[in-house]
């Protein structure tokens, strides 16, 4: 048997990148998945699709009793929808810091408050926000990208603490720079798209870019019932950013 027999997961954002890695790798482990996106019409089975706005608390909350009608139950909330930002601090107007907010931070906050209610019936609850290295790292040309993420970093500390009463736990992954269907776009504007992969992936101590598998598998570390004492943690899957400072490029 899997540690996912039995359960129920819903992933925002779960149609594509890490996201869909995450929800078929919760698939795989036995669990039931739910994936809460814009676009659901490409989900492969065995995930089944429910269409969800995150800037609408309206149809987040339809799309989370539905999960709930279907299945009976809900085990696990990933918060992973999210959107991208580029410049320094003076390149965006308010209209995109504010949009940026609201599906980066005010997303997650509309799905747990949603999800909650169901999550304190389970023996199992988890919360696993998909955060990023920006959260810690002054990355250049992302500062409203990673204010927001800054945010999710602090958000899942403080539900982590409110929810202990609840048995409830709540935790964040943080990715390095992923190779995602999202920063394929962001290098497609580039004027040199292979000299910018190579810069993203050479900031990287390893060397190389994310996948999404490898963010997928820790954010099923996170959720897991074998986890059951890990919460108010940032778990890095950055390739080294965090923490290491090698002299030079790494031989491989």
């Amino acid at each position: 048997m899997s540690e996912f027999d039995g359960l129920v997961a819903a992933v925002t954002g779960g149609a594509s990148g890490i996201g869909l890695a995450a929800a078929n790798l919760l698939a795989a482990r036995g669990a039931r998945v739910a994936v809460l996106d814009l676009k659901t019409d490409e989900v492969p089975e065995p995930l089944a699709g429910f269409r969800c706005d995150v800037t609408s608390d309206a149809e987040v909350r339809g799309s989370v009793d539905a999960v709930v009608e279907r299945f009976g139950r809900l085990d696990i909330l990933v918060n992973n929808a999210g959107i991208g930002a580029q410049g320094d601090v003076t390149a965006n107007d308010d209209d995109e810091w504010h949009r940026a907010y609201d599906v980066n931070v005010v997303g997650m906050v509309r799905t747990a408050r949603a999800a909650l209610p169901h999550l304190k019936n389970s023996p199992w609850a988890a919360i696993v926000n998909t955060c990023s290295i920006a959260a810690w790292a002054g990355l250049p040309a992302r500062a409203l990208y990673s204010a927001t993420k800054g945010a999710v970093l602090s958000l899942t500390l403080a539900m982590a603490t409110d929810h202990l009463p609840d048995r409830i736990r709540v935790n964040c992954v943080c990715p390095g720079t992923a190779d995602t269907p999202w920063v394929g776009r962001l290098l497609d504007t580039a004027a040199d798209p292979a000299a910018e992969r190579a810069a993203l992936a050479a900031r990287q101590p390893m060397g190389r870019l994310v996948t999404a598998d490898e963010v997928a598998n820790a954010i099923a570390y996170l959720a897991s019932p074998l986890s059951a004492s890990t919460t108010g943690t940032a778990l890095a899957v950055d390739g080294g950013m965090y923490g290491l400072r090698p002299r030079g490029p790494v031989q491989h």
